[in-house]
This record gives C-alpha cells, sequence and structure tokens, in this order.
C-alpha cells in the first residue's frame, strides 16, 4: 500500500486507524511509540547546575580551570566529564577538546573585525550566542541576537536541542525587523555552517567570528548571558519548559523596555534602539580593543 493509498483508508475510517498504520503515516517505527528516555542522573544535573554558574562567572575558564574549581568544592570529577557536561550544555571551553564551538573542520571561518572598532549607532554591529538555560531536572538553550550598541534584544528562541533550525529561525526574525553591518559570533558549528553564513551573506551582512580561545571577543553577549541568569533564571529556579519560557519571556520584555542600564546614561536598551527610527542621537561610543 502505497501513501496515497494510506491516506485514502485514513480519511475513510475517520482518523481510528491501527498504531502500525499510523506509524507508517508519520514514518516513524513502531517502538518509537514505547520509548521511554532515561531520567536524568541527578548528580550529573548538580554538576552541569554548578559548572553552569562557574561558567557565567568566568567565561574565560576552560576544561582543566573548570575541573580543579570543582575539586576545590568537593566535587570529584575528571576533565574528560568536565569536557562531556560542556558539549552537553552548549558551553564553549577554551581548552582544546570535545565542545560545541569547535567549528566542522569543512566549514569556512570569517575573521574577527571588530578590534580597534568604534561602535556608534544601533545595528551597526550585532552579537549572536547560544547559552545553557537550567532547569530543575532538565535544561534548554537559549539563543539571542543582541545589538551591541543598545544592548537591545533584537530576537530570541528557546529549544531543548541544538539542532540549527531555532538558529536560523531567530535568525530571520532578527533580519526582518533590520540589517546589522557586522554580526559577531564564536567559531562554533552552528555559526559555521553553510545555512547561517549563506543567510548573513544574502543579507550583505558582513561575518565576525571570535579569535580561537578568545572567549571575551563576545564580551556583551556574555555580559547578557550572566545578567539575566543572575536576575532570573538562578532566582526562578524553572521547574519545566513552558514555565522557563513564561519566565524568559517577561524578563527579555523588562529587560529591552523597563531595565535601566548604567552604560546607558540610566536609560533602556529599547529607547536608544528605537530612537529616531533605529538611529539614536545620544552618544555612547564603544571602543573595541
Amino acid at each position: 500500500m502505497n501513501r496515497e493509498e494510506r491516506l485514502v483508508l485514513l480519511e475513510r475510517e475517520g482518523g481510528e486507524v491501527s498504531v502500525s498504520l499510523q506509524c507508517a503515516l508519520l514514518s516513524l517505527p513502531r517502538s518509537a511509540l514505547y520509548y521511554k528516555p532515561r531520567p536524568r542522573d541527578e548528580r550529573d544535573l548538580l554538576i552541569q547546575r554548578r559548572i553552569d554558574e562557574i561558567y557565567t562567572d568566568c567565561p574565560f575558564y576552560g576544561i582543566r580551570k573548570i575541573t580543579a574549581q570543582l575539586h576545590t568544592e568537593g566535587v570529584r570529577v575528571n576533565h574528560k566529564a568536565v569536557a562531556r557536561h560542556l558539549h552537553e550544555m552548549g558551553l564553549r571551553a577554551i581548552y582544546p577538546g570535545p565542545n560545541l564551538s569547535k567549528r566542522a573542520q569543512r566549514h569556512a571561518i570569517y575573521p574577527y573585525l571588530l578590534r580597534g572598532l568604534t561602535i556608534e549607532r544601533p545595528n551597526q554591529v550585532w552579537g549572536v550566542d547560544i547559552t545553557y538555560i537550567r532547569l530543575q531536572h532538565s535544561w534548554l538553550y537559549l539563543f539571542a541576537v543582541l545589538d551591541w550598541y543598545s544592548r537591545f534584544v533584537v530576537s530570541w528562541t528557546l529549544d531543548l536541542t541544538l539542532e540549527i533550525g531555532f538558529v536560523l529561525d531567530a535568525l530571520k526574525r532578527a533580519l526582518a525587523r533590520a540589517t546589522p553591518l557586522i554580526c559577531n559570533s564564536d567559531q562554533g558549528s552552528h555559526f559555521t555552517s553553510p545555512q547561517y553564513t549563506e543567510l548573513l551573506l544574502g543579507a550583505q551582512v558582513q561575518i565576525s567570528m571570535d579569535g580561537k580561545g578568545r572567549a571575551l571577543d563576545n564580551i556583551f553577549t556574555e555580559r547578557l548571558w550572566r545578567t539575566l541568569k543572575y536576575e532570573e533564571v538562578y532566582l526562578k529556579d524553572y521547574a519545566s519548559p513552558r514555565e522557563a519560557r513564561s519566565g524568559l519571556t517577561d524578563y527579555l520584555d523588562f529587560y529591552n523596555y523597563r531595565r535601566l542600564h548604567q552604560a546607558l546614561n540610566y536609560q533602556t536598551p529599547a529607547s536608544i534602539y528605537f530612537k529616531e527610527g533605529g538611529q539614536s542621537t545620544d552618544q555612547f561610543p564603544v571602543l573595541l580593543s
């Protein structure tokens, strides 16, 4: 029976068909219906929660230093396990080893364009990154597009996995709002992917990538993660993905439209980003060393 015949059968029987036929129509193995994921190991979850806190405080720490810090706290874990946790969490480690910022060898990288650049207006430079958002018994991944001049979060999205689709969806939404001169990222596999680079190049955006082993080349995005985690994620301790999505939606709205930033002379990111159609008359020049 081909696919068309199965669809006819499904319509004729009013949708009440066997499990086997439903699986065939969805191109799913029947065994997938009975699979129950193994619960997360509680010790691993506790280690990952602490790694997230250490990395948030010290994004320049690599695998060895994170391992050493855990040892000083009485957590017995070796550097290979820490590397595995960083890989699962989507955090980039400077120490050479398995991590998500390691680009696919077949993918091109781009130079870092921001050294010595003075950022003088909105949409001149965007920074993009992915961070780990912990839940009580699992985790999510957050991708955000940040305007570096105004600190305005142009677009963001959450996902359960690190498949590239959620990055592309949020980037498309950001580009529908505005077009930056430069977009900066790390050298991770998401950002060296042709799907990602072609999207930016097609919009006439210059691509900039952090230097190898230079975690602070993306400093403003790292500061966003630190602020968001200390002011929202760690305080709320989300129990579910739905709770995390609701909490982050409320917080990022607050961050963009109501939170006063000292670096912006106690104005909000939105007030700077949208002033005169995105061109701010106030001057908060950022010189990148």
